[in-house]
């Protein structure tokens, strides 16, 4: 002991000389079990201070260790039940966990500092716990993968078991069994839980499947043995005791159940497959053996969602909804059934209950609770980060808030609920130009663009008979777009485009989308103008939409672009099928303009050039028939009539784009009336 006998040899230590020495050099002077100075270390002067000496005793270094255990893992939990809006936030949560990862490595680091023994092996253990908890909080899976091995690997140094496998599922059998009899059994076992979470995690279901032996004995061991461990120290003071970041029995019953739900996410499919052949008892026992283990209502209600599921693959709807009711009924805040209820209600068309299921479940991803990770935000290890599968991402994933928004809007709009479509749509609008509302920056893929939103609501607004409303909206989309507008476009057959680079055609289809933004504005622009009765102003607006739609070519293969059709129209919701349907209702709304300043023959010209390119307007043909019949050509006009009435459309109605369906407003002809007309004609 160099630094002792140098300092023996001028005289007594001081107690402070030797507290700065305890802690910087303590390992060459404790022993493993107090962590006092060894019998053969240089004995204190009997003339120093003894008043001193009462003044600093340290701690032993093992009691000092679990002391800066449990206060971090108190500090963490004294943050975790504030209960406050900070720490809901995300980041601030996110940064707590580096925090409190980065200080139990440190203390990890201390404890590995000493040969290993029982008493310090389980301290050492419980801090590789903690340490592992957060890193899986943070997904960082490869480095608590890495520490639990390297722990593991410790103490089967210390029972004498060198032998260390590469194969997980091995190592894992020999750890188990090499503690089996020993106090560490239970330490090994958290371990091998925590290990269990990262198979869960990174969707090693096979793994699991491997071991699935040994993860039955370890959870009827664990949920057995805990009360009896506690029962065994009662006396022992929880300073004493070094406390674990996340409740141990809380762990269990998590990856256990979680376990269920992933292996019946992963054999969904077959579920399906024994559902309809009337072995349902067969395909449905594991969810229903895990939705009866005592866990938290969160994982209960996975169970029933996923039976639902089940059903719905087997085409029992009704059945899929009850599970999905009891999946509500346990927890209230499971989206993911209502929001599979929902299209249950979509596919039966049950429009009513569709429309009130995306109420609510608008309503219920507003609520703050919804944007906070699953059960909690303060979980450290939520059941959303165990159920990664595959098989299971589909069914637990819901649109965001305004996707939902929007589809609420459009389906009231398109089924006469035109008042509350236009005030969802404009709450829509504003929380788009908001920072302030949950779930704004979420938006997924099924939300369309933002000058699309415009048009729709542009639409609705029209249909509620606010055309000012409706042409201030078309205004944004053409001042913002129009000075973007190619001078020519050239549309190509999807074999064609790929022969050239995607880059390429990304470019054309964004060039061509903008067009027919702008062309849709003044469309309905047009319409405005014809409810207000505005006629020369609707005229010229139809013109502006017509001339930019002529800039469009469409070219097929082996031959040169030209002026496209309604022959050449295929699939709906294509951009040739968009621009030709553009282009008839401009004509018939210039058309049935020019009817009203009796200007017939431009009226008829432009009323069968609209027949020629969009053959499935209505208005447009009824009209055409009312300009030959003012025109004295009545034959002509009863055929035109009964034509019009006997085209059936490819395409319904609610597929369209809501701006895409023809006016309801300005000047309607009465049917009831142009069969009259029909009637006197035959009849005479």
């Amino acid at each position: 002991m160099p630094v002792f006998v140098h300092r023996r040899q001028h005289g007594p230590v001081h107690c402070t000389e030797l507290h700065n020495v305890y802690f910087r050099f303590p390992l060459a002077f404790l022993t493993p079990d107090e962590g006092k100075l060894k019998p053969n270390s240089t004995k204190f002067s009997r003339n120093s201070d003894s008043r001193c000496n009462k003044m600093h005793q340290p701690l032993s270094l093992f009691d000092k260790w679990i002391q800066e255990n449990n206060e971090l893992v108190n500090k963490w939990k004294e943050q975790e039940g504030g209960g406050d809006t900070l720490t809901r936030d995300q980041n601030q949560n996110h940064t707590r966990l580096i925090w409190c990862s980065s200080e139990f490595h440190k203390l990890l680091r201390k404890i590995q500092g000493i040969p290993p023994s029982t008493d310090h092996t389980q301290l050492e253990l419980t801090v590789v716990y903690n340490a592992c908890v957060c890193l899986i909080a943070q997904s960082q899976f490869s480095e608590a993968e890495s520490l639990l091995t390297q722990a593991t690997q410790r103490v089967l140094q210390m029972t004498g078991d060198g032998s260390f496998a590469s194969d997980p599922p091995v190592f894992w059998k020999t750890a188990l069994k090499s503690v089996g009899n020993t106090a560490l059994n239970p330490c090994v076992m958290y371990l091998f839980c925590l290990q269990w979470a990262i198979w869960l995690a990174t969707c090693k279901l096979q793994t699991i499947q491997e071991l699935q032996d040994e993860l039955l004995f370890v959870f009827e061991t664990l949920s057995s043995g805990v009360r009896e461990e506690e029962r065994s120290v009662p006396r022992r003071k929880s300073s004493d005791i070094p406390l674990p970041v996340m409740e141990q029995r809380r762990l269990i019953k998590l990856i256990h159940i979680c376990t269920f739900i992933a292996q019946g996410g992963q054999q969904q499919a077959k579920s399906a497959e024994l559902l309809s052949e009337g072995r349902s008892s067969e395909a449905l026992s594991g969810l229903q053996s895990a939705s009866s283990l005592p866990a938290p209502r969160t994982l209960i209600s996975y169970t029933h969602l996923l039976s639902g599921s089940c059903l719905a693959h087997m085409s029992r709807p009704q059945m899929a909804l009850q599970c999905y009711r009891m999946a509500l009924e346990t927890d209230s805040q499971c989206v993911c059934a209502l929001y599979q209820s929902m299209l249950i209600y979509r596919q039966l068309g049950n429009t009513q209950a569709e429309i009130q299921a995306l109420r609510l479940l608008h309503s219920t991803l507003m609520l703050p609770s919804a944007t906070e990770a699953s059960p909690a935000s303060s979980d450290l290890l939520p059941s959303s980060l165990l159920l990664q599968t595959l098989s299971l991402s589909r069914l637990l994933s819901v649109p965001s808030a305004l996707s939902v928004l929007h589809s609420l809007a459009l389906k009231c709009v398109l089924h006469e609920r035109v008042s509350d479509g236009v005030e969802y749509y404009l709450d829509l609008l504003a929380a788009l130009h908001s920072e302030d509302q949950p779930g704004v920056h979420a938006e997924g893929p099924s939300l369309p663009k933002l000058p699309e939103l415009y048009l729709q609501a542009g639409a609705a607004l029209l249909m509620a008979r606010r055309p000012a409303d409706c042409m201030a909206l078309c205004d944004e989309v053409i001042t913002t777009t129009l000075e973007l507008l190619p001078g020519k476009v050239v549309l190509k057959e999807p074999e064609e485009c790929e022969a050239e680079t995607r880059a390429v055609c990304a470019e054309v289809e964004d060039r061509v989308g903008m067009l027919l933004w702008v062309g849709a504005a003044y469309l309905l622009q047009g319409h405005c103008y014809t409810h207000l009765r505005d006629w020369k102003q609707a005229v010229t607006t139809y013109t502006r939409c017509l001339n930019l739609l002529v800039k469009v070519r469409f070219k097929k293969r082996g031959f040169q672009p030209q002026i496209p059709s309604a022959d050449m129209v295929g699939m709906q919701g294509t951009d040739l099928c968009i621009l030709q349907r553009l282009k008839g209702l401009s004509l018939a709304g210039r058309g049935i303009s020019f009817t009203q300043t009796d200007q017939l023959r431009e009226a008829l010209r432009d009323l069968q050039l609209s027949i020629q390119a969009f053959p499935e307007g209505t208005g447009a043909g009824l009209w055409c028939g009312e300009v030959l019949w003012r025109l004295g050509r009545k034959r002509e006009a009863v055929a035109c009539w009964e034509k019009t009435w006997s085209v059936t459309p490819h395409f319904s109605v609610q597929s369209l784009s809501v701006y895409l369906q023809e006016p309801q407003s300005g000047p309607l002809l009465d049917s009831t009336e142009l069969h009259r007309r029909i009637e006197e004609l035959t009849s005479t």
